[in-house]
C-alpha cells in the first residue's frame, strides 16, 4: 500500500487534517489545497492517504484508486461494504497514529471528497472512539447513515462542515443534503454550504474551509 503524503507545517505540529481524495484521484490531489491552507494554519500537519488501486464496477471494471467498489449508482449507491469498512479502519489507524504521536484528538480533523468523504463520515461518527476535532465532507454522501440508526451521545460533539455543488452530476446535491440533515437530526453541530459548481472544488469553498478550520485549529 502506498504511504500517505505528509505535509508538515512551518512550525511544530499540534493539529492534523487527514484528507481522503475521491475516486480515480490520488494522494497528491489535495496537496495544493493543503499547502494553501497551511499559510493560515502554521501548526497543522496534513496527511493525504492513497486509496488502493482496484477494479471499479461502475467504470466497466477498470482498475483505479478507489476506497471501495461502487456496484451501482441508482436508485442509491450500491457499494462493497467490506472494502468500505477496511478504508474506514485505515482512517482510524492514521488518526490513532497522530494521537499516539502527541496530537490531541480534539485537534484532528477528518476530511474527504466524494467517496473519500463517505469513508470519513462513517469513520468519524460510527467507528472512532473518543473526541475528534471535526469532519469536512466535500461533495459526498453517507451510505451508512440509515434512518433507524442512533448516534452515541459522545459522538454528537464532533462538528461537521458539509459542502456541495448545486450542479453536481456525480453525487446529486440531495444525497449530500441528506447526510447533513441526518447529522442535524442527531444533534451534531453541522454547517451546510452549497456552490454553483459541479463535482469539483472552487475557490470560495476553499475560503470557507479555511475559515472553519481556523475556528478549530488556529
Amino acid at each position: 500500500m502506498t504511504s500517505p503524503l505528509i505535509i508538515e507545517p512551518s512550525r511544530t505540529a499540534d493539529a492534523c487534517v487527514i484528507w481522503l481524495h475521491g475516486l480515480g484521484a490520488d494522494r497528491h490531489d489535495f496537496e495544493p489545497v493543503a499547502q494553501l491552507l497551511q499559510r493560515n494554519l502554521p501548526t497543522t500537519r496534513f496527511v493525504l492517504p492513497q486509496a488502493p488501486t482496484r477494479p471499479v464496477t461502475i467504470n466497466g471494471g477498470w482498475s483505479m484508486p478507489s476506497w471501495y467498489d461502487i456496484l451501482a449508482m441508482a436508485p442509491a449507491r450500491a457499494i462493497d461494504h467490506g472494502q468500505f469498512e477496511t478504508s474506514a479502519q485505515t482512517v482510524i489507524g492514521l488518526a490513532e497514529a497522530q494521537r499516539d504521536g502527541g496530537i490531541d484528538p480534539a485537534r484532528i480533523v477528518l476530511a474527504g471528497f466524494s467517496q473519500g468523504g463517505a469513508v470519513v463520515l462513517h469513520a468519524a461518527y460510527l467507528r472512532w472512539q473518543g473526541p475528534l476535532g471535526g469532519v469536512m465532507a466535500l461533495s459526498t454522501y453517507a451510505p451508512t447513515f440509515g434512518e433507524e440508526l442512533t448516534l452515541e451521545p459522545a459522538r454528537t460533539n464532533c462538528p461537521a462542515l458539509c459542502l456541495h455543488g448545486t450542479q453536481d452530476q456525480v453525487v446529486p446535491t440531495a444525497m449530500g443534503r441528506a447526510a447533513y440533515e441526518r447529522l442535524q437530526a442527531w444533534g451534531v453541530p453541522a454547517r451546510w454550504h452549497e456552490y454553483p459548481m459541479g463535482h469539483e472544488v472552487v475557490p470560495q469553498e476553499i475560503a470557507d474551509i479555511a475559515a472553519w478550520l481556523g475556528e478549530r485549529l488556529d
